[in-house]
């Protein structure tokens, strides 16, 4: 039996990650897993990194559900958090310009600068880094992996990984623009001691308040951007005593400033953009049960 239903999506992007949002609350999905599969072809005009859901929270103002383009859900991205404020406020959905928004990795704030009814920038508040190996997860024995040697085919970098939700592995190079970052991106992503895969941030301090990076988003490839990429690059560099708790974070996609306040939470500030919005045929075989 197949099913059509017709869905309005808006696709936004925030200094990196293209994602197609979606309100859950006031129109029906179902089988999300399948419909990020569909949408997530970035030669398609709906094509983007993932799928996001705006659903109703018991705890918070708003619920975020995010699909990779494999169909897994995820449990938090910055550059998704930060598009999912502006959506909700954009689209009528609240009037508030700070916000609680609950994801799987935890309950997050998020604050808009408002002017004239435009929101200029999102600041996000996206928690505590993590480097304990249960919760990256790499599975190496250690007790945390950090600023530990890693053979990557031909060429031995220091690898630090963290998760804030989703994992991240971050290493340092001279110049990260001259990386063959097509080369080593997916070695690293697929280690063994990556059993659940890694995002990949490759960095380079270029002074105390300024660091470049380039990222590798497993399963995707290399991204123009990533928030929690350059959050990761910002938190590794300090604690390797490379530059100070406060940097702007450069990327192809555009600079974001990061902090790592004295309370151990690190936030982000940037824009978000919307690109598209438009409505999306989707069709079901099977059953149409919810998930």
């Amino acid at each position: 039996m197949e099913n059509t239903m017709k869905l309005k999506f808006t696709k936004m992007q925030a200094f990196g990650n293209d994602y197609v949002y979606m309100d859950a609350i006031h129109q029906t999905i179902v089988h999300p897993e399948m419909l990020a599969q569909k949408i997530s072809d970035r030669h398609f005009g709906a094509g983007s990194d993932g799928l996001v859901l705006i659903c109703p929270s018991e705890t918070c103002d708003f619920r975020m559900r995010i699909f990779d383009p494999d169909g897994t859900e995820a449990e938090m991205c910055g550059n998704a958090l930060r598009s999912t404020a502006k959506f909700v406020y954009y689209h009528g959905l609240t009037q508030k310009e700070a916000l609680t928004i609950e994801t799987l990795g935890g309950n997050q704030q998020v604050f808009l600068d408002v002017k004239n009814g435009e929101v200029r920038n999102i600041h996000a508040i996206i928690g505590k880094p993590e480097f304990r190996a249960e919760m990256v997860p790499v599975d190496t024995g250690l007790p945390e992996f950090f600023n530990q040697p890693l053979q990557v085919g031909d060429r031995l970098f220091h690898a630090s990984s963290l998760s804030w939700g989703n994992p991240h592995t971050v290493l340092f190079t001279e110049d990260v623009n001259m990386l063959e970052i097509e080369k080593y991106g997916p070695l690293v992503e697929n280690m063994e001691c990556f059993p659940k895969r890694t995002n990949v941030t490759f960095a380079q301090v270029l002074g105390e308040e300024s660091i470049r990076i380039r990222e590798w988003e497993r399963g995707t490839g290399e991204t123009i951007g990533c928030g929690t990429g350059c959050c990761s690059a910002l938190v590794v560099a300090h604690k390797l005593g490379m530059c100070g708790r406060k940097a702007w974070v450069e990327q192809i996609g555009g600079d974001l400033f990061v902090e790592w306040d004295e309370q151990d939470l690190v936030h982000m500030t940037g824009p978000s953009h919307i690109v598209y919005q438009g409505e999306y045929i989707y069709e079901i075989s099977g059953s149409v049960g919810e998930s």
